[in-house]
């Protein structure tokens, strides 16, 4: 079944996040005003590992949750930049690892029943480190930590950050089990 959308008008908007209220008739329930989030960018994640089987993580404290845990390096996607490119400004601004290969791991919507929010998961390979972060803002420390840290993380909540726990699961779980194995 589909809704059947009339209209919508906006209720907030920034460079960052809009608010909607969109005017829809939902099959068997009717005609109703359905809040809507929508991003006015898409976002690119970034998976970073090295040849030891390491992945490259931020801690840092979400002021929003006030909770402090591991993500991946992430961020918007600048109007006409390409998905990929954004992955590795972001790594690169936020640990201080300039990457090397770029791949594509999936594409999702985060929240797909009240939110376009979009995002790009890519796999980052061949880091050079180049300095200390640049966007000092975006954790306290950086490190490269093993895959079974990475496990006990997740498994144990320490990965709370939606984009990063997605893009963790996806390249521990389908993309290694859908890669040609030697």
């Amino acid at each position: 079944m589909k809704w059947e959308t009339f209209g919508r008008r906006q209720v907030y908007g920034s460079p960052w996040v809009e608010l909607w209220l969109d005017d829809v008739e939902v099959p068997g329930l009717g005609r109703i005003e359905h809040h809507v989030i929508r991003h006015p960018k898409s976002s690119a994640t970034a998976v970073v590992t090295n040849e030891a089987d390491e992945f490259l993580l931020l801690y840092r404290h979400r002021f929003i949750t006030d909770r402090w845990g591991w993500e991946i390096p992430a961020g918007w996607v600048e109007p006409g930049e390409e998905p990929a490119a954004a992955a590795a400004r972001e790594v690169e601004e936020e640990t201080g690892w300039r990457p090397g290969d770029v791949e594509l791991l999936t594409e999702y919507d985060a929240m797909a029943g009240i939110s376009n929010a979009h995002f790009h998961a890519y796999h980052v390979t061949g880091c050079t480190r180049i300095g200390e972060p640049e966007d000092v803002s975006e954790s306290t420390k950086v490190e490269w930590l093993t895959e079974a840290a990475v496990v006990e993380l997740l498994v144990g909540g320490q990965i709370a950050d939606g984009p990063s726990h997605a893009a963790l699961s996806y390249y521990l779980g389908p993309h290694r089990l859908r890669r040609p194995r030697p």
